[in-house]
């Protein structure tokens, strides 16, 4: 499956963007499963561990938040002083959506003396909730900072808790969360790829289901898969993620093939229809208007800051 071709942005809307850009003094964060556009009129562009990171450090006094609503959420609880907007409000995340904090605060509860770690793709109530956080770039490492010994609460995604149980040894109780997209990719359709391309090497991220992470090589973050991309030798790859990280992996390696892996449907599945939802449109216009703009009320933002701020000192570590 190939992202339909957009048309080449005006070099207008362009400048329009630097232009509101500098008179607020506003930095734009992109994920890697932002349109192409998007990505290249980033100031820094990452997977949510990076993005995270960048949050926390900026001085500029806006963010504008290319991607989906937790992960705006997330630099406004790092940056209570500073306005988060978001080109579309309504960019949201089946994993944050299908993990209300109600629902989880109940689920802890049923369960004392466990420690929690929940996946970034959450809201700030369920930060609230959570002991530490982890992103699919650290989430092994976060788990075995975690005493042996001590149960833990694994959440949302039950695809990538499994992963990490299987690469630490630990179990964990698992909330039954998964991204919409990666459960989408097809074991059968990857297998007919890898016999079209012979000597292409297959590359998932850990939100995957279990039939598809055995026939990866390679197994990472967004993050974790473009950096193998650049220091591996095969010529091809097959991607089972999200595909708008394909802009940037051609980037940095011009001369090989990506191949995007598809669903059992002929549909544009694989495409992330919230991270879709931004435009560079909308870019300029939540410069332009200062919104809409994303903030969490100061109880639950403190709250949700702790276990974030726990993630961030152990990443360092």
């Amino acid at each position: 499956m190939t992202m339909a071709p957009s048309p080449p942005p005006t070099p207008d809307l362009v400048q329009e963007i630097a232009r509101l850009k500098r008179g607020l003094n506003a930095v734009i964060l992109a994920h890697y499963y932002q349109e192409p556009d998007i990505q290249d009129i980033a100031d820094v562009i990452g997977d949510s561990l990076a993005l995270a990171q960048a949050a926390a450090r900026t001085e500029a006094d806006v963010i504008v938040f290319c991607g989906v609503h937790f992960m705006a959420e997330t630099a406004a609880i790092l940056n209570p002083g500073r306005l988060v907007v978001v080109p579309d409000l309504a960019a949201g995340c089946s994993l944050a959506d299908g993990c209300p904090a109600e629902e989880f605060e109940r689920f802890i509860r049923a369960r004392p003396g466990h420690a929690v770690v929940s996946y970034i793709n959450c809201s700030a109530g369920v930060k609230a909730l959570s002991d530490v956080i982890c992103t699919s770039s650290n989430a092994v490492k976060i788990v075995r900072s975690i005493p042996e010994g001590q149960p833990i609460i694994f959440a949302p995604d039950q695809h990538l808790g499994r992963y990490v149980m299987k690469q630490t040894g630990r179990e964990m109780v698992l909330w039954p969360g998964f991204c919409s997209v990666h459960v989408l990719f097809s074991a059968r359709q990857i297998v007919r790829l890898k016999a079209e391309h012979p000597g292409a090497l297959v590359l998932a991220h850990p939100e995957c289901e279990e039939p598809v992470l055995q026939l990866a090589d390679h197994v990472a973050s967004t993050s974790g898969l473009l950096a193998f991309t650049k220091a591996s030798p095969a010529r091809a790859f097959i991607v089972a993620t999200e595909p708008g990280i394909i802009h940037q992996m051609k980037k940095a390696s011009p001369g090989k093939a990506f191949i995007p892996a598809p669903p059992d449907h002929g549909c544009a599945c694989n495409e992330c229809p919230h991270m879709r939802l931004n435009t560079l449109e909308k870019v300029r216009d939540c410069l332009r208007d200062r919104s809409p703009a994303v903030s969490v009320p100061e109880g639950l933002r403190a709250r949700a800051r702790a276990p974030l701020d726990r993630m961030l000192e152990l990443s360092r570590a």
